[in-house]
């Protein structure tokens, strides 16, 4: 089933930006999670991937139950075959980029790739706030980088005064764009805004884990709170229009990372809810049978940093059908079934003991 893919997330930064801190602490919070590490260092095994939850290996299986990768960029997909594999049992995997990578190139390969297992998590760039201003002296390439991102983590913020920090972040969102911009110190960005964490069985979503209570987190004790971000919730039992649908997808405002859910669309398609999976600017549909005896409801959650809620909840409510006259045409769909990947084609049989030569 299409909505099973496993989202792959680039996390990208010049050297020293704090990108493996980000992973450990990722490695360390995100406890029911099974995340998959592939360490790109373009050929050597290097210092940030034996930094990497203090293991590494050409496939290592860590204390967490994660797996953790040092390849080249040309081995990207033979490895997401390894990772993606049912008997791994990855619910996400991170690619943490050289210092000197081009994540271009990163993203460009994870979604060209045919492995119908993955899908885009988005490209996270990391930002020293601290040495910012270096940085962009030394490597003219950071504004572009910066440009394609997904999401830039503005790190290292207790290490620059408040009004120097105002405008290193200001300057990072003129460059990203659309971009969401959080701040961190430490690494510390809650993975639910990156992925969704997996509650293991027996836990009650939102509650404190066993691990918390007895050992607690070592970050929260050193006093540095996760980065700040928000959330919305959208449910409604009315079906939406598609139309108006893809023009509120299509103008979704700066600071906005993330929605998933399901949506009904109705009289345009009443057979089947569609899983929305977006990340940045990327967009993707997975229509699936509405399961028999549920009540069909559109259901989004929407994350990001310094997003107006009302505003996007209006936006929303907007794309509701306005009673009986209000029926998509025939050519509504057309926008939606864009952002529909292609249906995997069928395997060949095998030729029977009597079939032609």
């Amino acid at each position: 089933m299409s909505t099973q893919q496993i989202p792959v997330v680039i996390l990208s930064g010049f050297l020293g930006s704090g990108k493996t801190t980000l992973l450990n602490h990722l490695l360390r919070s995100a406890r029911g999670t099974r995340i998959g590490v592939m360490v790109n260092d373009f050929g050597e095994i290097g210092i940030d991937a034996m930094t990497v939850a203090g293991q590494v290996g050409s496939t290592v299986s860590l204390g967490n139950g994660c797996l953790c990768c040092a390849v080249d960029a040309s081995e990207l997909d033979e490895y997401l075959e390894v990772l993606t594999r049912p008997s791994s049992g990855l619910d996400v995997i991170v690619i943490e980029a050289s210092g000197l990578a081009e994540p271009q190139e990163l993203v460009r390969m994870v979604l060209a790739s045919e492995n119908a297992r993955i899908m885009y998590g988005g490209l996270v760039q990391v930002v020293d706030a601290a040495e910012f201003a270096a940085t962009r002296e030394r490597h003219p390439e950071t504004d572009r980088h910066l440009a394609l991102a997904d999401l830039v983590v503005v790190n290292k913020t207790d290490r620059v005064p408040e009004e120097e920090l105002g405008t290193v972040h200001g300057t990072v969102a003129e460059l990203a764009g659309r971009a969401a911009v959080i701040r961190a110190s430490y690494g510390r960005v809650d993975p639910e805004v990156l992925f969704d964490r997996v509650v293991p069985e027996g836990e009650i979503e939102g509650q404190m884990s066993i691990e918390d209570l007895l050992y607690g987190d070592p970050d929260d004790e050193a006093g540095h709170p996760h980065a700040h971000y928000e959330t919305l919730s959208f449910s409604t039992g009315t079906a939406l229009h598609p139309r108006r649908l893809m023009a509120f997808l299509d103008s979704r405002p700066r600071g906005l990372y993330r929605i998933k859910g399901f949506v009904d669309l109705g009289p345009a398609d009443p057979d089947n809810r569609y899983v929305v999976h977006a990340v940045g600017r990327f967009l993707r549909f997975f229509p699936e049978p509405w399961p028999a005896g549920e009540e069909k409801l559109t259901q989004l959650v929407l994350i990001g940093s310094g997003i107006d809620a009302p505003t996007l909840r209006k936006g929303l409510a907007g794309c509701e059908l306005n009673g009986p006259g209000d029926v998509p045409d025939e050519h509504s769909m057309w926008g939606v079934l864009r952002y529909v990947p292609e249906p995997e084609p069928e395997p060949d049989p095998e030729p029977g003991p009597d079939a032609a030569p």
